[in-house]
């Protein structure tokens, strides 16, 4: 089945009058849900870019009242929690973007039966996204910043864990 036979579920001679009123009325939900998918997605970008300031601000925190052993554990655990996180914020980031592509496939279907076509339009003047210099989608851009922390927290695990070896090797040396 293609989304043409979901999306049309009646004829304007089956529907009766009201048809062409009430498919831009639809309409009219539909664009707004997609513009309150946008906002959820801004609003976990918001939670994710929180999450993350926490964590960092955490380890600036305690770190002057640890010990170095302290200090190499809290930031493993703490590491380990930035990209369970980061993990979790990316999916979202492209759950949302997944969902937001397939909303734009049926606003195109719809506008294809309205007489005028404002978001496919939109589309081809940026060139369908395949010029990067005309337009780079938001959401190939925001996907990069949980990877970037991901990255962050995986390069301060393994330094700690390794300048927790350095250190337990140390200590073991020193102890006769």
């Amino acid at each position: 089945m293609t989304l043409e036979d979901k999306l049309i579920s009646a004829t304007p001679e089956q529907y009766g009058n009201c048809h062409c009123e009430h498919m831009l009325e639809q309409y009219k939900l539909y664009v707004e849900m997609m513009d309150r998918i946008s906002h959820r997605r801004q609003t976990a970008n918001g939670f994710g870019l929180s999450i993350n300031t926490a964590l960092l601000g955490i380890v600036g925190l305690v770190a002057a009242r640890c010990t170095p052993t302290q200090l190499f554990v809290m930031v493993i655990v703490i590491a380990v929690a930035g990209v369970l996180m980061c993990y979790a914020w990316y999916r979202l980031v492209r759950s949302y973007r997944d969902l937001n592509t397939a909303k734009f496939k049926v606003i195109h279907a719809i506008e294809a039966r309205l007489p005028i076509s404002p978001y496919a339009a939109e589309w081809v003047a940026v060139g369908e996204g395949k010029n990067a210099k005309l337009y780079k989608p938001f959401s190939h851009i925001e996907m990069w910043i949980p990877r970037i922390f991901m990255l962050a927290y995986f390069v301060a695990g393994v330094y700690s864990v390794v300048m927790l070896i350095v250190q337990s090797t140390q200590g073991a040396a020193a102890t006769p």
